[in-house]
């Protein structure tokens, strides 16, 4: 395993880091518990030090499973993080509560990063307005030993994200970039004035929700075919980040072995300036013909679930993406229509409740009507 250095900590991360979002599952949806400590524990033993899960992902239960993977040992090989839900914060209590029940869950004394999750307009103006100054009560709890770190996730615009870089001497931050979103939300200036404030960048969606890796559409792989050095997708996106010196480390959400033995393997080769100029302008082009091909954004990290009328949103957006980028369009509308009646675009209600939580910003009930009358043709 290749490591970087974390600014200001007397420590070294390793170039990948294992994301909890996306855990292998069973048939009822719930996490298989069996494959995914057996994955966690497989990357740790490979070099991984960096765990990184949330309140949230899996219905509330990645934090509990990453418990159980860290025990026997586990737990002293690596640093965890974990994220504040900001959408549940109304008062000092709720803080001391969520960080309590985390720690809890976790099953450990101390959160070593510790991050105010998903930050957005909405979310940092509540911070802003809670009965307690929020930088103080993180830096008690770190006082009181149950936190080491303090960082933010983001997911918003550039000018919000360089006030909360400007707000608070910040120990990290988190955002979402890779060769796609490179002028999304905090995007490639954010990471640079990060890294100009010697803020450590965690980089999340590196493969974009899995979009970025696998087969590829033909108009995309006769691209990849162009390069001298061959690579897969995936590893084309990974590389393409870890040339980037103002990554620090590249956070992965991976649901099969399969897929934490790739990416160690991509980590293994990673360097600062590896890549060609010619490489990088063969990036350039695949990241203009992707957009080109993928009327949606998303990236199919569930906030946006469930849905109040069981809309399977992600699901839709998926079917839709792929049916345009790989020209399938009888194929996924096949899918499509095998997905239950109270579950297909048809139901929304426009209620936009999955909107206020939509980290990419899609307007979903829009799109739903987009996808419904394209399936429907």
């Amino acid at each position: 395993m290749k490591y970087r250095n974390f600014k200001g900590l007397d420590w070294e991360v390793s170039a990948l880091g294992f994301g909890t979002m996306r855990l292998p599952q069973g048939d009822e949806g719930d996490i298989d518990e069996e494959k995914a400590i057996e994955m966690i524990r497989y990357g740790i033993d490979q070099g991984i030090n960096y765990v990184d899960t949330a309140w949230p992902y899996h219905g509330g239960e990645s934090e509990n499973l990453v418990g159980k993977a860290l025990q026997d040992g586990y737990r002293e090989k690596v640093k965890v993080a974990t994220k504040l839900p900001s959408w549940m914060i109304k008062s000092k209590a709720d803080l001391d509560e969520y960080l309590d029940k985390q720690l809890e869950k976790l099953n450990v004394d101390k959160i070593d990063f510790y991050l105010l999750h998903t930050l957005n307009r909405k979310f940092w103006d509540n911070y802003k307005q809670l009965d307690v100054d929020i930088f103080e009560w993180l830096e008690k709890v770190r006082d009181e030993g149950k936190i080491d770190y303090i960082g933010f996730s983001f997911h918003d615009d550039y000018e919000l994200f360089e006030e909360i870089i400007d707000a608070y001497d910040w120990d990290f931050c988190q955002i979402q970039y890779n060769y796609i979103d490179t002028e999304f939300q905090a995007g490639k200036k954010g990471l640079k004035y990060a890294d100009s404030k010697d803020i450590p960048v965690i980089v999340m969606e590196p493969l974009r929700g899995g979009s970025l890796a696998g087969e590829m559409p033909e108009d995309i792989q006769s691209i990849f075919d162009q390069a001298e050095t061959k690579r897969t997708s995936a590893d084309w996106a990974l590389q393409w980040l870890w040339n980037q010196p103002e990554v620090t480390m590249v956070l992965s959400g991976m649901s099969e072995l399969s897929h934490v033995k790739e990416n160690i393997e991509s980590a293994n080769k990673s360097e600062i300036n590896k890549l060609t100029e010619e490489e990088i302008e063969l990036v350039k082009k695949l990241a203009k013909k992707y957009k080109e091909l993928s009327p949606v954004s998303c990236t199919g990290c569930g906030y946006c679930i469930p849905c109040p009328t069981k809309v399977s949103i992600p699901r839709i957006f998926s079917l839709y993406n792929e049916a345009h980028a790989f020209d399938l369009f009888e194929e996924k509308r096949k899918e499509y229509k095998r997905i239950k009646d109270d579950q297909r675009a048809s139901a929304c209600v426009s209620c936009t409740k999955c909107e206020e939580l939509c980290p990419q910003g899609i307007p979903i009930s829009e799109a739903l009507v987009d996808v419904d009358e394209y399936f429907n043709s």
